[in-house]
């Protein structure tokens, strides 16, 4: 028996050569093509990614410190403290606690500073609870002022 009835015409293996690569150059067109539009987007993914982190960029820069005030300072430290002696002229000085954990054992832990303030009317006494703002040197010692009387203790 021969076979006649083969649903495909005999080819030739010059046809065949032909038609591989025909199929395999299709097939390059269509993978490079893919490629070729994966790295153009890549390309805009990384340009808007860019872009992003230069306009974030722009808001940190912005963002960095305090806002600007009115005469172009930046804001300015204050800290919340006791009066602990006001025998100086138009100075107090002022001790400022702050809590914080341990760094390794994670216990609580009391750290006190002793700022002198500028008190310009000598009108605050021992024991008043005050805040303090940061300013230019005003003597050897003094760095701060007094912004408020935040608390003043009963006589008694």
């Amino acid at each position: 028996m021969t076979k006649t009835d083969t649903t495909e015409p005999e080819k030739t293996p010059d046809a065949e050569a032909g038609e591989g690569a025909a199929e395999a150059e299709q097939k390059a067109d269509t993978e490079g093509a893919g490629q070729a539009e994966t790295a153009a987007d890549t390309e805009t993914a990384a340009d808007a990614e860019a872009a992003a982190d230069t306009e974030a960029a722009a808001d940190t820069e912005a963002a960095a410190g305090p806002p600007a005030r009115p005469g172009g300072r930046r804001g300015r430290k204050t800290r919340r403290g006791v009066v602990v002696s006001d025998k100086s002229d138009k100075t107090v000085v002022v001790e400022v606690e702050r809590r914080f954990a341990h760094p390794l054992y994670g216990k609580s832990v009391t750290r006190s500073n002793r700022h002198h303030a500028h008190d310009e009317n000598n009108e605050y006494r021992v024991g008043d609870v005050v805040r303090i703002q940061e300013t230019r040197p005003l003597s050897k010692l003094k760095r701060w002022r007094v912004a408020e009387l935040v608390e003043r203790p009963e006589q008694v």
